[in-house]
């Protein structure tokens, strides 16, 4: 399946874009499509955090995504 991610902040700057196109295995949950975004881009491996949000909400780890969920990639915020 092909899945379309949004990136935000620091993600985006890493990637160098604001969305990409993956293709995945079916079933594969937010916590494998990090993994293989970390072996495509190790500096995502390198932030503190980085969240997965599904459809407007934060996932977890073994949520199973499907090709037309609206995926995003939120990475740490800082300020004050």
């Amino acid at each position: 399946m092909n899945l379309k991610i949004a990136l935000f902040g620091i993600a985006r700057e890493i990637v160098g874009q604001p969305t990409l196109e993956v293709s995945a295995p079916e079933g594969q949950s937010a916590q494998g499509l990090l993994q293989s975004l970390h072996a495509r881009y190790p500096e995502l491996a390198r932030l503190s955090s980085l969240a997965v949000a599904v459809n407007n909400e934060y996932a977890a780890d073994d949520t199973p995504l499907q090709e037309r969920d609206e995926i995003a990639l939120i990475p740490p915020v800082s300020g004050g």
